[in-house]
């Protein structure tokens, strides 16, 4: 039976990607050799990783526009201290925007290199929305938020004017929807959300904002070695690397993000107005703040909970689980996933209403 994946990561990929990941596994290039074996400084590696870079700025808009690409190991999650390294200033400050337990991680890290502002924080809500409204100090070295919150099953749908560098964790959103992505100064993401396997870490940097810090910058945590070594500066992840270019052409191909954004709203747009119209059902954070990407949603009394569980693996569906800080489901509708399995999600929680 098909498996309908909804895992918030790592998570769904395109078949096609698997497929030729597979076949380069046995035999990548012609070259009779694995591509979890070649050397990362053969041309056809230092071809892949070109074409990686030049497709990110290309499917973002951003081509001629002064912005790096980059692919480095250590997750978001390694980012949350690179940037400060990179970008906060001696004895200066930075704002972050918290909206959810990465926002707060990327605050904890900031907080040992100066001052850090938190402009705003839904903490308190446990995160179940975006605040507005805010105020951003225009003497900071750069503003940092978080576009979409995997955990709380929200999502930015716009985000603050500011003279300030701009830098935006898009772990879980990257890809998905249209946006003036000039306007950000960084973008990271983790690839395992809408571009491959976990393992390796997208960065794309404007690089006239580097080198203004002041401070020294340990050699594997500074943007600017890392963008005259075009992503080489150590032995790249060169599996996930390759995974993650095959899912970039995937995404080409297929008329990129704002082909994939029709999908994905429609995809939304039907899970959501099941969640609302169900009895059984209600959603877990602000309407006006919803995730396209992560739904999270309650059922309005647990009894139903076992049976439920019980429909909706025998359909075949896995991951829904919410995460324990909120409780309930969480369907992530990532890039691959198709809309015939949110239509099978769907099936599940209205037959669920009629059998209770």
């Amino acid at each position: 039976m098909k498996k309908h994946n909804y895992s918030a990561g790592p998570c769904i990929l395109p078949q096609e990607v698997f497929e030729k990941s597979a076949q380069a596994i046995l035999n990548f290039n012609n070259s009779d050799l694995s591509i979890l074996e070649i050397s990362h400084r053969s041309k056809d590696f230092v071809a892949v990783m070109d074409d990686a870079r030049a497709l990110v700025l290309e499917l973002l808009g951003l081509e001629g526009k002064g912005y790096q690409a980059l692919f480095l190991s250590g997750g978001a999650s390694l980012e949350f201290l690179m940037v400060p390294y990179n970008l906060m200033k001696v004895d200066g400050k930075a704002a972050y925007l918290d909206t959810g337990t990465w926002a707060n991680n990327a605050i904890k890290e900031a907080k040992h290199f100066g001052e850090t502002i938190v402009v705003a924080s839904s903490k308190e809500q446990n995160y179940n929305h975006i605040p507005k409204d805010f105020e951003i100090p225009s003497d900071a070295s750069y503003f940092h938020c978080t576009s979409n919150n995997t955990i709380f099953g929200t999502q930015m749908k716009s985000f603050p004017q500011t003279n300030i560098p701009v830098v935006c964790d898009m772990s879980s959103d990257i890809f998905s929807r249209s946006l003036d992505f000039s306007k950000f100064d960084i973008i990271y993401a983790g690839a395992q959300k809408n571009m491959g396997p976990a393992g390796t870490t997208l960065v794309v940097v404007k690089e006239e904002i580097l080198g203004k810090s002041g401070r020294y910058i340990p050699s594997m945590l500074d943007y600017q070695k890392h963008i005259t070594a075009e992503s080489m500066y150590n032995t790249p992840p060169v599996f996930p690397v390759y995974a993650s270019l095959l899912t970039l052409q995937w995404l080409k191909n297929l008329g990129g993000i704002a082909a994939i954004e029709k999908i994905n709203t429609a995809k939304a747009n039907l899970l959501y107005t099941e969640i609302d119209r169900n009895p059984l059902f209600k959603g877990a954070c602000a309407v006006e703040d919803r995730s396209t990407m992560n739904a999270t949603f309650l059922l309005n009394d647990e009894a139903n909970a076992p049976l439920f569980d019980k429909m909706w693996k025998e359909a075949g569906i896995s991951g829904l689980p919410g995460h324990r800080s909120v409780g309930g489901y969480r369907a992530s509708m990532y890039n691959a996933l198709p809309l015939e399995s949110v239509q099978v999600l769907v099936d599940v929680m209205q037959e669920l209403e009629n059998n209770v």
